[in-house]
């Protein structure tokens, strides 16, 4: 039985239609990614589906007695308690019953006579009776592991909830959502407050998470990861796909087409028929044919194509090139509140390197850039930029960096006086401002136009090291997909901070994870570091695993080898665990490149006959568009066949190194 159900649902605002009639269902164990440019109705749809806001035409059926968690993108209640108790107390029915514990045990103190003592007590033993079953079933080891997961640390657990930031209070409602285990999960964005490490944390515990879940996430990696069905909000309306977010794309291409392949045959099909009626209109021998050839153009339903949504199209202009040493931190040290950040930091970044900065908020990544960037200057230490080195810095807070009584266009032509009023407009256009859209103050901007302006002033002159704060903040993903496509051919050096999993694994060929105070400096991407980490983290728990076996006391004969089974039991699944997370990425992927060689295989074969087809080669437009389609599909086919071979050594040196044996893949 479907969790919720959405009938014939359709809603206007602002004097647009977001929704027609749209309708789809939520299973049990569904696991739904909602993808879609910013302001295509992710975010209204969740809110329809809680009964924030209601539908102008049809409904939304939710099952009775089932719990659903929502964490919209902002909070706007206020959060109360102290941080455990808020989460512990966040379980349908607990406040409730501390509320009757409570009342119960103050008329037990005014209780008069024995009798109505006896009554409470009996009363005051079944709610602490239910009490136990709710903590039995939640308990609050249960939510402390959830809060340290998402950044917390246990000397805040009694802290008032009032006194957090308002990223730190979305953490803990998100908390208090995983902590309730509902049948359904709405997730907004919910990576938008989380560093690295805590989006790492998530990713594990979603994936471990029985219940049905609709997501919206920029992180593209994230998704991918998390998702089984996508709902997509096109120019054309809802649509519904099977699969993760790369076969949504792959299967909207394929659409595509398909579908410009039908349109132009149709094309070609109504002006033959216009040709032949006019030629032959006039003739009373082939007018009863004219006529048919008429209706059977009036009765063509033309074929609808994909409507092509606007993009950002941009690229980095050539940089002069810089020094070999681009970056030289130099007894780096700095803290805030008389606490320190990190302390004697001694590290170089040389031209050409990709540095991601990761670490838990209030770890001083933010604080690195904009000493880097010279907005910040260091306690101890500090930070030299190398010969001809020339600073491009997009910040965290680019908003304040923009003048709100200054128009779009403005703002971009201030970095570039020299050049023309149509370059400065062209630069515009590329980030989706056209028209009278140049001459809007900044100040009335969203928070995703104010990104595109940022991002377009830092376009047009980038210097060659730039420095980016969370740069995907506020962009859909593909917009985040296409500044991504920029970066990684701009010819400069990089040094940026973003919560962004697949942003952040695409650019970095360097990780700083600053920890403990100090920064670790990996030379390698995202998941490189991330397999880095798994194994110091089984090392250590080997090691735990030995001791705790060392100091038992050998009473018994066969003690040693039960302590020796122990970490014989847990290396055997640490193993299967690094198998699985080191095969199961490569062998999903060469199943993909499988699939699609398959289907291009197909359409190579069609393509051949139809060109084979005598009707077919007298008509000449249509025999040049299909060699050209098939000579693409042939030029796809062999880069496929190129990923399949070097997928497949990967997937072979990765058994290899792994001592897997072919019968255990």
């Amino acid at each position: 039985m479907s969790l919720i159900t959405v009938h014939n649902l359709s809603l206007f605002l602002s004097g647009r239609n977001i929704f027609d009639q749209i309708g789809f269902q939520v299973n049990p164990g569904d696991r739904i990614g909602l993808v879609g440019r910013n302001g295509s109705g992710k975010t209204t749809l969740l809110r329809l589906l809680v009964g924030k806001i209601s539908p102008d035409k049809g409904d939304v059926r939710i099952q009775k007695r089932i719990g659903i968690g929502y964490l919209p993108q902002d909070l706007q209640e206020e959060l109360s308690g102290q941080i455990l108790a808020y989460v512990q107390d966040s379980v349908p029915g607990r406040a409730r019953l501390n509320e009757a514990l409570q009342s119960v045990e103050r008329a037990v103190k005014k209780a008069a006579s024995r009798s109505e003592q006896t009554v409470l007590a009996e009363k005051l033993a079944g709610i602490h009776q239910d009490l136990d079953q709710l903590n039995s079933r939640f308990p609050a080891y249960d939510a402390e592991k959830i809060l340290l997961g998402l950044g917390f640390q246990e000397t805040q657990f009694d802290k008032p909830i009032s006194t957090l930031s308002g990223g730190w209070k979305m953490r803990a409602a998100l908390a208090a959502l995983l902590h309730q285990r509902p049948d359904l999960l709405l997730l907004d964005e919910p990576t938008n407050h989380l560093d690295i490490p805590s989006v790492r944390w998530l990713e594990k515990f979603l994936k471990e998470f029985s219940g049905a879940m609709v997501l919206v996430s920029h992180d593209r990696d994230f998704l991918n990861r998390q998702i089984e069905r996508v709902i997509s909000f096109e120019m054309e309306g809802m649509r519904v796909y099977g699969g993760d977010y790369d076969f949504y794309l792959s299967a909207r291409n394929q659409e595509k087409h398909g579908l410009d392949a039908k349109a132009r045959n149709q094309e070609q099909k109504i002006k033959e028929a216009k040709r032949f009626v006019e030629k032959f209109k006039a003739k009373a021998s082939k007018a009863r044919q004219a006529q048919s050839k008429i209706k059977l153009i009036q009765k063509e339903t033309l074929i609808r194509k994909q409507i092509k949504e606007k993009t950002m199209k941009f690229a980095f202009p050539p940089v002069k090139r810089s020094g070999k040493e681009v970056v030289s931190i130099q007894g780096l040290a700095k803290g805030f509140g008389g606490e320190t950040l990190y302390k004697d930091i001694n590290l170089t970044v040389f031209r050409g390197d990709r540095v991601a900065i990761i670490g838990p908020n209030g770890c001083g990544k933010t604080t690195l850039l904009r000493m880097v960037a010279d907005e910040l200057k260091p306690d101890e230490g500090r930070i030299v930029l190398g010969h001809e080195v020339q600073l491009g810095y997009f910040a965290q807070h680019h908003s304040d960096m923009l003048n709100p009584r200054k128009t779009v266009i403005e703002e971009v032509y201030q970095e570039v006086p020299h050049e023309s009023v149509s370059f400065v407009r062209g630069v515009c256009g590329s980030f989706l401002f056209s028209g009278e859209e140049v001459d809007k103050p900044t100040g009335v901007l969203s928070g995703g136009e104010k990104a595109r302006v940022a991002l377009a002033k830092l376009m047009v002159n980038p210097g060659n090291l730039m420095v980016m704060d969370e740069p995907t903040n506020h962009l859909d993903i593909t917009s985040a997909d296409i500044l991504t496509d920029a970066l990684a051919r701009y010819g400069g050096t990089l040094m940026f901070v973003s919560h962004n999993q697949a942003f952040v694994n695409r650019l970095a060929n360097r990780i700083w994870d600053i920890r403990n105070g100090e920064i670790d400096a990996y030379p390698g991407t995202l998941y490189e570091y991330y397999d880095h980490l798994n194994d110091v983290e089984s090392q250590v728990l080997h090691r735990e695993a030995e001791k705790a076996c060392e100091e038992q006391p050998e009473e018994a004969s066969g003690q040693a080898n039960v302590c020796d089974r122990k970490v014989q039991r847990r290396e055997r699944a640490e193993r299967r665990r690094m198998v699985s997370d080191s095969l199961e990425p490569l062998s999903a992927r060469l199943n993909e490149i499988e699939e699609e060689i398959t289907r291009l295989e197909a359409a190579q074969g069609d393509l051949e006959k139809s060109l084979a087809d005598p009707e077919v080669l007298g008509d000449k437009d249509r025999t040049v568009s299909l060699m050209k389609m098939y000579h693409e599909t042939k030029e796809r086919l062999q880069a496929l066949l190129l990923d399949w071979e070097q997928c497949q050594d990967e997937l072979d040196a990765t058994k290899k190194k792994l001592g897997v044996m072919e019968q255990e893949s």
